[in-house]
């Protein structure tokens, strides 16, 4: 067991929704046709003006709001994203730069919708051996600017956000119990934005392409998604020792319904435990997990020393499945 309680969790979403009503007068769909095939409603979208590092510094001071801590005092900052403000520096630099902080070691965390479990994984191994007390873990996107908003297929599914946790050590029996997480690079062609990077820098061919927009085989998505979330899910659950009946609550990764009740089924979780956000907020990738833990702690779905389990899964192929004792 990696031993870290969460000292507050966050979440910062903008104002703006678009709702399903309205994308039918933008492109060629209906309400109903979106709810049946992923249980989205509605989803935020950020101002113009709004980038990703402007959410995750907005969750973050609110996290530290709440847990009484000067960001100062945060030995790393991780941002998981797949909408960063530029190429480079990291977004996690971008925050630091927003709020004033110099000294924290700060980086991105690059795996689709697992980005931000991946960070907690970091995050856990960091304070577990030593290399820091406190960490903030961040997933946020704007990913409304890199979908194909005449592209119906896509367009329906993305939304923005941001949701942060802070760790810190202790010595209690918290934290991490059970970790599962890997990638299959092979199917990276599946899932993806073709240009933007060194392999097909920007242009004006590629703009008029629309390859700087998200690119899925859906169906593909779909199958590999859910053998992920779930296989991953249940061998986190047999490592941390822990039976589908001694879940407190299930957060999957808000890609769908129909994915986050199929993985739930494989799991044998009750279905009374599964968190859902996604007709409220769609999929925010790295985003998702984090601000659901933070609506459901809001709530009062988890009190201390409940389990939690969480899964997702996302381009990289990458998949991450974490149980905690919070």
């Amino acid at each position: 067991m990696r031993r870290f309680k969460i000292l507050a969790t966050a979440r910062a979403l903008p104002p703006r929704v678009l709702t399903n009503a309205e994308l039918e007068t933008m492109i060629d769909t209906t309400d109903q046709w979106i709810v049946e095939r992923t249980g989205i409603r509605e989803r935020r979208i950020a101002a113009p003006e709004v980038a990703t590092s402007d959410l995750a510094a907005e969750a973050l001071l609110s996290a530290c709001g709440s847990a009484g801590l000067d960001p100062g005092a945060i030995d790393v900052l991780i941002v998981a994203t797949s909408t960063p403000d530029t190429l480079f520096p990291s977004t996690a630099c971008w925050v630091q730069h927003k709020l004033g902080l110099r000294g924290p070691a700060a980086f991105d965390v690059s795996a689709g919708c697992s980005g931000w479990l991946y960070g907690m994984e970091l995050a856990a191994s960091l304070i577990a051996g030593g290399g820091a007390r406190t960490a903030a873990v961040i997933g946020a996107e704007v990913m409304s600017r890199v979908v194909n908003w005449e592209d119906r297929s896509t367009c329906v599914l993305f939304g923005d956000g941001a949701g942060a946790a802070i760790l810190t050590a202790c010595d209690e029996d918290r934290g991490l119990l059970g970790s599962a997480w890997g990638a299959d690079g092979t199917l990276a062609r599946v899932l993806y934005q073709p240009a933007g990077g060194s392999r097909q820098p920007a242009s004006a061919e590629s703009v008029a392409a629309r390859a700087h927009t998200v690119h899925m085989e859906g169906n593909t998505v779909f199958k590999h998604a859910v053998t992920a979330m779930s296989e991953g899910a249940i061998e986190a659950l047999k490592r941390a020792g822990v039976t589908p009946e001694e879940v407190s609550l299930l957060i999957p990764h808000q890609a769908n319904t129909r994915i986050m009740e199929a993985t739930r089924a494989r799991t044998a979780i009750a279905p009374a435990k599964m968190v859902s956000i996604v007709d409220r907020y769609g999929n925010m990738s790295a985003a998702t997990i984090p601000v659901a833990l933070d609506e459901a702690r809001t709530a009062g779905r988890v009190k201390d020393g409940d389990l939690v389990a969480m899964t997702a899964f996302g381009t990289g192929f990458t998949w991450a499945a974490q149980v905690l004792r919070v």
